[in-house]
């Protein structure tokens, strides 16, 4: 069994109403991350200089040697600019991704910090990669960022984001049960559940673009008229949605090495003038959203089919197509995922197989389909689906004159094609099932099987539909 662990699908088309407080249209969100003294440096124990988000693009790491300009540009963002961030924004919620060791080297940027009433979430014990890191290791990494984060800020962290993670950081980070959200995606525009052995964790993604990392690599943003451009439009968009109904968040996030120079700050300063020139706007930090998000929209347990063993897929899904189980045993043997637990995933999964049978095969699910008021309608001889499907369309209240007529049509319809005549009926009424009847009489057998098979695999998808929502 092929299992396809990604969910590319999401909320969809239909993304839950977000419900921002007093109706805000949009929810505002900056990130602070605070990293100066927690990067790689040989006198933090690291086997090499940093090379991530400086000024100095395409750096490379000095193995056993410390890098004095590189140095020097992270302290820029301690010494400096911090404090002209702190200026700009310590009227504003704001969330602080602070790396354990670098709090540790601030105690004057973290009491400032405190006294904004800013939030301070953990990004990770140091601002190192870990995509290599052994798995125990990771653990052992999360715990001493949560230990020493407490012991800076005087409380732990309900907020996790390492950055520059592996793919165990969040499920090692939900494993902790400490933390209200974890920030590593890049997913969406609104906060979503993901369960790991069982336990719920609220992911609050970040985002990348909206980043002034930008400014530290090629194809970036090379001035702040272009940062402040891509902010705006991005926050005109996103307020457009929230104005009709559809709220999301606008993700932000700075770097006090980066965003702290006069030039970009000057630029987030007629950022944040801007978005403040609006009404309904909700400035808030993570753990806010968060918070409200649980409230508003808690994890919920729903059917997860891709999860599911044979039998019990076969249980669930064995009758969407009429009598016809095999289908679904094909279709559990597919690279099913997250992505497949919806009403349209399963019916990608179930029509795959009966899109690739061989002609024989999907004739017999045609011939598995009753007549329309036919007699086992009449001997209440069908599938529940079947007697559901065909009540909807009033075929369980006809006259006698319209019975005789169905009959008459079904007689003729399965002499002429040798399979029953096949309706999605909830699409339909009395009237326009006897139009398409008496039109279809009249097709060529190869492009009424053709029809056929395509009103069987939306009766399947209507009875998903039904099914799963």
């Amino acid at each position: 069994m092929k299992r396809y662990p990604r969910d590319m699908t999401g909320y969809g088309a239909t993304p839950p109403v977000a419900h921002w407080p007093n109706g805000a249209k949009i929810a505002v969100q900056i990130v602070l991350n605070y990293e100066e003294g927690g990067e790689n440096n040989i006198l933090h124990g690291d086997g090499a200089s940093e090379a991530f988000l400086s000024e100095i693009t395409g750096a490379q790491p000095w193995p056993n040697q410390r890098h004095w300009n590189m140095e020097t540009i992270y302290e820029y963002g301690s010494r400096a600019g911090f404090w002209r961030v702190h200026r700009l924004l310590s009227d504003l919620p704001v969330t602080v991704y602070g790396v354990a060791t670098a709090l540790a080297r601030a105690p004057e940027q973290v009491k400032a910090m405190q006294h904004s009433g800013w939030e301070i979430a953990s990004h990770g014990l140091k601002w190192v990669e870990h995509k290599d890191m052994p798995e125990d290791e990771e653990r052992a990494q999360i715990a001493q960022a949560i230990r020493l984060h407490t012991e800076v800020t005087g409380e732990p962290p309900r907020g996790w984001y390492t950055g520059r993670c592996s793919n165990n950081t969040v499920r090692l980070a939900t494993e902790t049960g400490q933390f209200t959200y974890v920030a590593d995606s890049y997913a969406d525009d609104l906060p979503y559940w993901m369960t790991f052995d069982g336990r719920d964790q609220l992911i609050v993604p970040y985002t990348m673009d909206c980043n002034d990392m930008r400014f530290s690599i090629q194809a970036g943003f090379t001035n702040g008229d272009q940062f402040e451009s891509y902010l705006k439009d991005s926050f005109d968009m996103l307020y457009e949605e929230g104005a009709n109904g559809a709220s999301k968040i606008l993700s932000i996030g700075l770097h006090c090495r980066l965003i702290g120079r006069p030039g970009r700050a000057a630029a987030l300063r007629r950022v944040i003038e801007y978005f403040k020139s609006h009404q309904d706007v909700w400035f808030a930090t993570r753990l806010q959203i968060a918070e409200h998000w649980a409230q508003e929209h808690p994890a919920t347990k729903k059917i997860q089919p891709s999860t599911m063993d044979l039998d019990t897929f076969v249980s669930n899904f064995g009758g969407i197509f009429e009598h016809s189980p095999w289908i679904a045993k094909k279709a559990h043997a597919l690279d099913l995922g997250p992505t497949h637990d919806t009403a349209q995933g399963i019916h990608q999964a179930l029509a795959r197989v009966f899109r690739s049978a061989s002609e024989v095969q999907r004739l017999s699910v045609l011939t598995a389909h009753p007549d329309l008021a036919g007699k086992l309608a009449a001997a209440k001889r069908l599938t529940a689906d079947s007697t559901a499907e065909q009540a909807a369309a009033g075929l369980d209240a006809l006259t006698d004159i319209e019975r005789a007529r169905f009959t008459e049509l079904n007689n003729a319809y399965t002499s002429k094609f040798g399979f029953p005549f096949i309706i999605a009926v909830r699409d339909h009424t009395k009237s326009s099932i006897l139009a398409a009847f008496q039109r279809r009489l009249d097709h060529p057998r190869d492009v009424e099987f053709a029809e056929a098979c395509k009103q069987v695999e939306r009766i399947a998808e209507l009875r998903l539909i039904e099914k799963m929502t």
